[in-house]
């Protein structure tokens, strides 16, 4: 029996040793309750157990074992390790983000501390044999006792009372009489039956890329699908997941939104029934429980989709990872730590599980596409529409050369107003992308120049005009939207640029015989509110959808023929060297909602600067002449995929302390890193949240260590630390920024 047992606790900590010999047969992964501080009570996972006890300090007792089997599996206690050591974070603080709330409970003290239990269900079990049930005449049979006492024969003596429809009184007779008794036991996890799936027939050059993809994962277990948009990706998934369900295999399915999941869900639900279970951050606590501990208790395998929250589920026989639209900046987690990127982490769970990974993509990442190149992953390619449907046309609209010209009506070019009114001519849908929600990205006084921002963050407050307040898209701070200038008093103040309401009320102006809706995250604030409006626009109950970046995922219109990008050069001009690389990805998405059933479609674009590389790739050079030439330009540079980043940001609400903690810590780095220090540097948003922020760049060429580099990272910033004037500032590390 073991002495000690390194307990992971929920908390941005390290594991904490305490004391297990009163506990018996106590195993790796199981849940413990713990007293952690002076009175706090909280729930632990068992990492590891030993007879070493601690140099310094009292050990404290395990107070007590909360379940009768491990809360972890040993394929995530090594998944839970290695994400806390690559992303630079404690394994308790992956513990917080990876287990559903209600098996971590803590409370201020022992009293108020309750375990999670699993539910209970009634059970009745038949007593007597039905002999000597008939010849006992004491017991008086009704027909209903006789139907009670059969169902509980043909069920093998025992079934839940939600599986009888017997009235109360019935039971309770039967019970007095001593022929059933009633007892509770936990729920059993909901098992579904391996069946045969219903699954789509494909076309030939869909079965040419499934052979092509079994016999790649035979050599390799990553495989990269990389199908223009409609060609049916998901089609050859559905076929590979069948296999692996049919060997009695888990399966997980990740996309990056979790508005996506729903559709998903419903879809694959047609093809393998009940099987298929929905899993990310939106669900009820309750329900994200019921989900964990099922799996915890059951062999059969499992179909997961969800976000990427579901990789931390515990697969016993994870048998494939699937992750759609890999490209999706979604995947990367931003807060808190750990910041993992979901499509990178899943690769790694498949390979502890010994499981194969497909990456999925009509815009693949450009670190995907380079490993498929380099045969690190298999590369398979989809050129055409399923269903022979055509790719739709791009045109590049000049904005500029339009207000020359006098063609330019409110945010609109001549040349997509003349083609929206000709496709609502013809009955077709039309969706409008514009990348800002809201009314305005800003108000302005054009007598003194005076602009509304947020008093926590150094960014303009945007306009909202349905709800008459200005926001805060990074606090959330609001105030009421003035009408005259608060400062001189002597104008009214008027909106600049556009946002997504906008565009919604000058459309519908302009069209008004046209039905208008608008998906964004002000509109779709709920999973209810956007299924209605999806529902709405699929069933044609609308004509012209506007949104953000939500319409350009997953979504599968019959009716669009037209797609317009309002503002593209909000795309193109991020200051960031992945902008092109983005821009390129989420235009090419979004102009893949367009003639999807055979109808020939288009899409315009409109854009101040025309002659940007980007537009040429989308209309003539296609996705490997445009990748080859971004990894040429990264390669010159020495930017992902042929380097590392870590990007360390420091916050303090000090300029003064601020800078000179980033100024020391920079020092610290050169001395280990030289030349691949990049930094310290203002960011464009240099405040939220009342937080100064300054950034470094660690650059690390693949030849080195990445491990190394981390654990001298970790070692500068720990020397820092022990300096009282710098205890105060926040410092993250985030390893592959996006």
């Amino acid at each position: 029996m073991s002495t000690f047992a390194d307990i992971i606790l929920p908390l941005a900590q390290p594991c904490y040793t305490f004391a297990v010999s009163h506990i018996p047969d106590l195993k790796v992964g199981e849940a413990v309750a713990v007293q952690f501080g002076k009175n706090s009570v909280y729930t632990g996972i068992v990492l590891q157990l030993h007879e070493q006890a601690p140099k310094s300090g009292k050990v404290k007792p395990v107070l007590y074992r909360l379940y009768d089997y491990p809360l972890l599996n040993q394929a995530q206690i090594n998944f839970w390790k290695w994400m806390a050591d690559y992303y630079m974070s404690t394994i308790g603080e992956v513990m917080r983000m990876a287990l559903p709330s209600l098996v971590k409970p803590h409370a201020p003290n022992e009293e108020l501390y309750q375990p999670y239990k699993l539910p209970q269900e009634r059970v009745l079990r038949l007593k007597k044999g039905i002999e000597e049930i008939a010849t006992d005449k004491t017991i008086r049979l009704t027909p209903r006792r006789v139907a009670l006492i059969e169902q509980l024969q043909s069920a093998g003596g025992q079934i839940t009372r939600s599986q009888t429809e017997a009235d109360s009184t019935t039971i309770k007779a039967l019970e007095t009489a001593g022929i059933l008794e009633i007892f509770k036991r936990d729920c059993k996890p909901n098992l579904y039956p391996i069946q045969q799936a219903l699954l789509p027939t494909l076309s030939e050059e869909q079965n040419c890329a499934l052979n092509r993809l079994q016999e790649g994962l035979n050599l390799r277990n990553v495989a990269l699908l990389h199908g223009v948009t409609s060609s049916g990706k998901t089609e050859i998934y559905t076929h590979l997941i069948a296999q692996t369900l049919l060997r009695g295999e888990d399966v997980v399915m990740l996309v990056p939104e979790i508005s996506l999941t729903t559709q998903l869900v419903q879809r694959m639900q047609q093809m393998f029934g009940q099987r298929v279970i929905e899993y990310h951050s939106k669900l009820t606590a309750s329900r994200r429980t019921q989900i964990y501990m099922d799996m915890l208790r059951s062999d059969a395998g499992n179909f997961i989709v969800g976000a990427r929250s579901a990789l931390f589920l515990p697969y016993k026989h994870l048998g494939l990872v699937v992750v759609d639209e890999e490209h999706d900046s979604s995947y990367k987690q931003t807060e808190p730590n750990p910041r993992y990127n979901g499509r990178d982490a899943a690769i790694m769970l498949a390979s502890i599980h010994g499981a194969k990974s497909i990456l999925g993509s009509a815009t693949p990442s450009l670190e995907s596409f380079n490993h498929a190149m380099a045969g690190k992953y298999i590369g398979i390619n989809l050129t055409s529409r399923y269903g022979g449907a055509q790719p739709p046309r791009i045109i590049i609209s000049d904005t500029l050369r339009a207000v020359k010209r006098g063609e330019r009506k409110s945010h609109f070019n001549k040349e997509l107003l003349d083609r929206i009114a000709g496709r609502l001519a013809a009955k077709e849908q039309i969706i409008l992308f514009q990348n800002r929600r809201g009314y305005a990205p800003y108000v302005e006084c054009p007598q003194c120049g005076w602009t509304a921002r947020c008093p926590h963050c150094n960014v303009t407050l945007s306009r909202h005009l349905k709800s008459g307040t200005l926001r805060c898209h990074y606090c959330g701070y609001s105030m009421a939207d003035p009408r005259f200038c608060p400062d001189c008093k002597k104008s009214e103040v008027h909106p600049m640029g556009f946002g997504t309401e906008k565009v919604e009320e000058e459309i519908a102006y302009l069209f008004p015989q046209a039905k208008v809706v608008r998906l964004d995250s002000d509109t779709a604030s709920s999973d209810k509110e956007y299924n209605r409006i999806i529902s709405a626009f699929a069933e044609r109950k609308a004509d012209i959808l506007v949104g953000t970046q939500i319409v350009a995922k997953g979504l599968d219109f019959e009716g669009v023929t037209l797609i317009g990008i309002l503002n593209a050069d909000n795309l193109t001009n991020a200051p960031d060297f992945r902008a092109v690389e983005r821009a390129w990805q989420t235009m090419l998405q979004v102009a893949g909602r367009a003639g999807r059933r055979g109808s020939a479609g288009e899409v315009v674009i409109q854009t101040s600067d025309p002659s940007h590389p980007v537009f040429a790739a989308l209309c003539e050079a296609g996705y490997q002449h445009f990748a080859a030439a971004q990894l040429s330009e990264r390669k010159l540079f020495n930017y992902p995929p042929f380097s590392r980043l870590i990007r360390i940001t420091l916050r303090h609400c000090s300029d003064s302390i601020l800078a000179d903690t980033a100024s020391t810590l920079g020092t610290l780095l050169r001395a280990r890193f030289g030349s691949r220090v990049l930094g310290p540097v203002t960011p464009l948003i240099d405040r939220i949240r009342g937080q100064l922020i300054v950034e470094i760049i660690v650059k690390i060429e693949n030849s080195a260590s990445l491990a190394r580099a981390r654990t001298i990272i970790a070692e500068q910033i720990d020397t820092l630390r022990k300096n009282a004037q710098y205890k105060g500032v926040t410092i993250i590390c985030d390893v592959d920024p996006i």
